[in-house]
């Protein structure tokens, strides 16, 4: 390892003799909080220490924090498995138990037994068992002369020898990720369950209240949870989905608390935020608010509207769209706030004045000038790969995320690849069939063929020229897509079986005998052809500066905070309960109770319905232990660093007591994945007295509030 490595792991152990700086953000690995984050904090309000967070030898609070199906954080809340996350993130399955018959999306799921809980096709949940550090193994070899492809065949060798040699039990596994843009790595043994069932879920007029319009706003008045329980094998070990598997015993399960929260409670929240990039230069964030962001924003904004109109009209299209919708809404309104907040913090401004800095720190010591140089070369970079990359967003966001007749295409357009080998071909063409049957079941024609002219046109018109397919220029949208839904297959299941039809060679000529078939191939050969090559070569450029350039700050601020960008991991943030000033003159204040939902309440209306027994319960003040001075707290904020995959995750209070559950942030600080501004980012939970409520109160399901442990730490510390 050369000098240059090592003085990069100085700089990264010096986190634990920091000073104490007020509270700024972060996303801190469990398994590395002894030192300086203990200490601040303890300094916040904490009780517990840090080996009650993650200990390897001992159960700890890791071991009941899963990863949900990859995407969603979740906790488990009884010794019989049973675990909570939120209702968005069940949302599919939720739906996918659904009918028009028997809407558990509109009128909620509860298992009166166990017998009673329902099984769910491919979803699962993996527990962290152990973080090792094994950046000497992966970085073994690797010389800063190399090149980037033999930099990566390296370091993918080296991985694959770490993960295959580190020991585990066989039922576990061994994942390597990548830290501070490739700088460090971590081991993570983990281990997957596969039999997860919907225990319960309150009736989307709780669970999703205020819906979009509401979606990343505060005040917040949403029951945004479900419950769904592990399935073990007999010795309490992952398994397939089977009749004989029983309830999982966990290592550990939160207590939840009575007491509530105050302002300035000390709050810690558990999971696994998905993607930030807090260390990007001015040059990536003016891309993004500029250039990136707009192409997102209005390709969504135009789908959105056409769906909601298909949605508000008729029932049938609204149980098929509801999970799509949401989660194409979801980041559609992130986007915008976080171009607000960008705009509103100055944040470009606040990353020049760094790197102006950054360069005057590099300029004063002969072993570090060569930093200097850094960001013009990304100034040089982000300009010439700009049209790229919005060419690159147009086309993802048109023909694989909202043209649903081209994303279904897309995944037939693989099949091209195996048409020579036999074997290859049958297994490709069954996996589409079998795996297209769930799309097509969610799939409108007449909703599709709209978002199709009205996105595809836009295609045509607003996406760089220089790199349009063809087919797209001088178009007329209207007539073509008269033509493609009127005569492709692509538009039913049973279309596509057709296509997919007979050997390798009839299937070849019954895709390009359809016209939505031929239509999207050369969209996707232009793309491929014309886009991508100098789009990837350009970024592997930046992602290789990007990486000097956070091992730069690390060398060049050595007391600085700085924590490695979200990817997935296990991560604890921490903060306090506030309120926060979202522009002049206003103050918000850092919780909400069921007031506010009568203050929104629209009978009938698509967002802001209420049950008649939550009124009635409301009515009748019949809040029972949930209550706090007689009103019952619904939603609250805190200034924990969340950000999505953080959906799900575990609020604890001081003492390690579940509080609330994690499921949004406000929409000025949606930014926090960029930048950071503790004024005015805020997390918002599920208040876990209203949890409660709606289980015991509303849903009758008192059998569950009997598996769990409910303490009052504010009365007994």
């Amino acid at each position: 390892m050369n000098q240059k490595i090592k003085h990069l792991f100085k700089a990264l152990v010096v986190l634990v003799a920091m000073p104490i700086y007020a509270q700024q953000g972060g996303m801190w690995v469990p398994s590395l909080l002894k030192g300086m984050n203990e200490t601040e904090m303890q300094s916040l309000g904490m009780k517990m220490s840090v080996q009650d967070i993650y200990d390897v030898n001992n159960s700890s609070m890791k071991d009941a924090v899963p990863h949900f199906n990859g995407g969603c954080s979740s906790e488990v809340i009884s010794p019989q498995g049973l675990l909570l996350t939120n209702h968005h993130c069940g949302y599919s399955q939720i739906q996918a138990h659904s009918s028009v018959e028997n809407d558990y999306l509109a009128n909620g799921f509860w298992a009166k037994t166990k017998a009673d809980e329902l099984p769910n096709d491919n979803l699962v949940v993996t527990f962290m068992v152990r973080i090792e550090d094994v950046t000497k193994q992966v970085l073994a070899g690797v010389k800063d002369k190399d090149s980037e492809v033999v930099k990566k065949e390296k370091i993918n060798k080296n991985i694959a020898k770490t993960i295959a040699n580190f020991p585990k039990e066989e039922w576990q596994e061994n994942k390597i990720k990548s830290f501070f843009e490739g700088n460090q790595y971590i081991l993570f043994v983990t281990e997957t369950f596969k039999d997860v069932r919907l225990v319960g879920a309150p009736p989307s007029s709780i669970g999703k209240f205020g819906s979009d319009t509401d979606n990343w706003v505060w005040p917040r008045h949403t029951g945004d949870f479900s419950l769904f329980r592990i399935y073990a094998d007999k010795n309490n070990r992952p398994a397939e989905y089977s009749k004989d598997n029983v309830p999982y015993t966990p290592k550990y399960y939160f207590p939840i608390s009575l007491d509530g929260i105050s302002n300035g409670d000390f709050t810690m929240v558990f999971g696994y935020p998905g993607r930030t990039q807090e260390y990007l230069p001015s040059y990536a964030v003016e891309q993004i608010v500029n250039d990136l962001n707009p192409v997102r924003i209005g390709i969504r904004d135009t789908a959105l509207k056409i769906t909601d109109e298909f949605m508000r009209a008729n029932q049938a299209i609204k149980i098929q769209y509801a999970s799509k919708y949401a989660s194409t809404a979801n980041y559609w309104k992130k986007w915008i706030g976080e171009s607000l907040g960008l705009n509103k913090t100055n944040a470009v401004a606040a990353k020049q004045a760094f790197e102006k800095d950054f360069i005057e720190r590099a300029n004063k010591n002969k072993k570090t000038k060569e930093y200097a140089n850094i960001l013009p070369q990304f100034e040089k970079l982000y300009k010439e790969i700009t049209p790229y990359a919005v060419s690159k967003d147009y086309y993802t966001e048109v023909a694989l995320r909202n043209a649903e007749l081209l994303s279904a295409a897309w995944k037939v357009y693989a099949i091209e690849s195996s048409l020579n080998n036999t074997q290859a071909f049958e297994n490709k063409k069954n996996a589409i069939v079998k795996g297209q049957e769930r799309f097509y079941k969610n799939y409108s024609k007449v909703v599709d063929e709209k978002v199709f002219e009205a996105i595809v046109g836009k295609y045509a018109k607003e996406a760089p020229q220089e790199f349009l397919p063809e087919i797209l220029k001088n178009i007329d949208i209207a007539s073509t897509t008269k033509k493609i839904y009127s005569t492709s297959k692509l538009t039913s299941y049973e279309g596509l079986q057709q296509l997919l039809q007979g050997d390798s060679k009839q299937v070849l000529e019954n895709l390009n005998n359809d016209a939505g078939y031929v239509f999207a191939k050369e969209i996707f050969q232009n793309y491929q052809q014309n886009i991508l090559p100098k789009y990837e070569e350009l970024d592997r450029e930046i992602n290789a500066l990007q990486r000097t350039f956070m091992k730069a700050q690390l060398e060049l601020y050595p007391d600085a905070r700085i924590f490695p960008d979200a990817n997935s991991t296990l991560r604890v943030t921490y903060g306090k309960v506030d309120g926060y000033f979202p522009k002049d003159a206003t103050y918000y204040e850092p919780v909400t109770h069921l007031e506010g939902i009568m203050e929104k309440y629209v009978p009938g209306d698509y967002e802001f319905d209420v049950p008649q027994k939550l009124v009635e319960l409301y009515n009748s003040k019949d809040y029972g232990q949930y209550a706090d001075n007689g009103k019952l707290p619904v939603n609250f904020i805190a200034t924990n660093h969340t950000t999505g995959g953080n959906s799900g995750s575990p609020a604890v209070d001081a003492y390690g007591n579940l509080i609330g559950l994690n499921f949004d942030r406000v929409w000025e600080g949606t930014m926090s994945d960029i930048y950071y501004d503790p004024s005015i980012c805020r997390n918002i939970m599920v208040d876990a007295r209203y949890i409660l409520f709606i289980i015991d109160k509303f849903a009758d399901a008192k059998h569950l509030i009997d598996e769990m442990k409910l303490v009052h730490p504010k009365k007994n510390n």
